[in-house]
């Protein structure tokens, strides 16, 4: 079969046209497919953020803005000790309609009242029973317990620290005898700094039983203690009370 030239022309135009339209519906295609893989990419990198913790993103998924760029400063944690549910040795008269009426049994009914308390008195507890303590000291009684205050005997507790910051506030009370516990952790080679705000410092006391410090033998600024921990294991931040106690508050900083 021979070809003249128009007809070889025509082939040739009608060949480049059919190449042309498959290029661009394979670039087509392919755009369409990208296109579909970013967007899902996207949707996918947006569910992450948006399901995982912000302490754990990265910052390529955060913006300049984003609320813990902007704040760096972490709130200690604060630890107190539990007030109910435990042995009370002593009370505070903390009545709101005082004096606080001392009766013979733990009810309220004519005729039982043996004396009446002012507030801030300390009596002397010996036992509790349906919301009532029995008091010996100033006098022999039954008072109501939510007209006292009062604070556990012995307490025994462990710092737990937030995730974000190695610092706790310890803040409590002691009213009588006992004696309140607080244990903290550590690494040998970890540095432990202890800064005082209350009435009194706690005694420091090792994992092996050793005391490290006790007010008031600290040496230097009796409201700051800072040391290298010897050896791993729990240390003991501890108080006493032979009396009537007092309130303590202190900050302990591990780095």
């Amino acid at each position: 079969m021979s070809f003249n030239i128009g007809q070889l022309i025509v082939t040739g135009i009608t060949g480049l046209a059919t190449a042309t339209s498959v290029a661009y519906f394979t670039i087509q295609s392919d755009s369409s497919q990208f296109t579909t893989n970013f967007l899902q990419t996207e949707k996918l990198n947006s569910n992450l953020v948006s399901l995982a913790p912000k302490h754990q993103l990265k910052s390529s998924y955060l913006t300049p803005n984003s609320s813990n760029l902007v704040s760096q400063n972490f709130s200690p944690v604060v630890i107190t000790p539990p007030t109910s549910g435990c042995k009370i040795s002593m009370a505070i008269v903390d009545d709101p309609e005082p004096p606080l009426n001392v009766r013979s049994s733990p009810e309220v009914r004519e005729g039982n009242k043996v004396a009446q308390l002012n507030n801030n008195t300390f009596v002397s507890v010996a036992d509790e029973k349906y919301g009532w303590l029995r008091i010996t000291e100033p006098v022999i009684g039954w008072v109501a317990k939510n007209r006292t205050r009062s604070t556990c005997a012995r307490v025994d507790k462990t710092i737990t620290f937030s995730p974000e910051s190695d610092t706790a506030i310890v803040r409590g009370e002691m009213i009588g005898t006992g004696s309140h516990s607080y244990r903290v952790r550590m690494l040998q080679g970890q540095t432990m700094t202890i800064k005082n705000s209350g009435d009194v410092f706690p005694a420091i006391i090792s994992p092996d039983g050793q005391l490290m410090a006790r007010e008031p033998n600290i040496e230097g600024n009796e409201n700051k203690w800072t040391h290298t921990m010897p050896i791993s294991g729990v240390y003991t931040l501890e108080f006493d009370s032979n009396f009537r106690g007092f309130e303590y508050e202190f900050l302990v900083e591990i780095k």
